[in-house]
């Protein structure tokens, strides 16, 4: 069983994170990024790396694994932004 603070870190987490997930997955669908802003997509990516290296180094559980979920998506958002310019 999930500690109830585990559990509310990562229901936390997630929500944050997953807020990126909906765009980040229309993006990787229709490839089109025009309409994004390259300084959020940029700092949602940064985030969830940061987040994620920062949770393997206090060694928590609901922050690392919480952005390492959302981190690929982030990152192939980030990625398809800057190729189509």
């Amino acid at each position: 069983m999930i500690p109830p603070l585990d559990l509310l870190g990562y229901t936390a987490s997630l929500a944050s994170g997953g807020a990126f997930l909906p765009q980040a997955i229309k993006a990787l669908r229709t490839r089109q990024t025009r309409d994004l802003s390259l300084t959020s997509v940029a700092l949602g990516a940064a985030g969830t790396v940061l987040w994620a290296s920062y949770g393997l180094l206090i060694h928590s559980g609901p922050v690392t694994i919480s952005n390492l979920v959302v981190m690929p998506f982030a990152l192939a958002t980030l990625w398809l932004k800057l190729r189509s310019g």
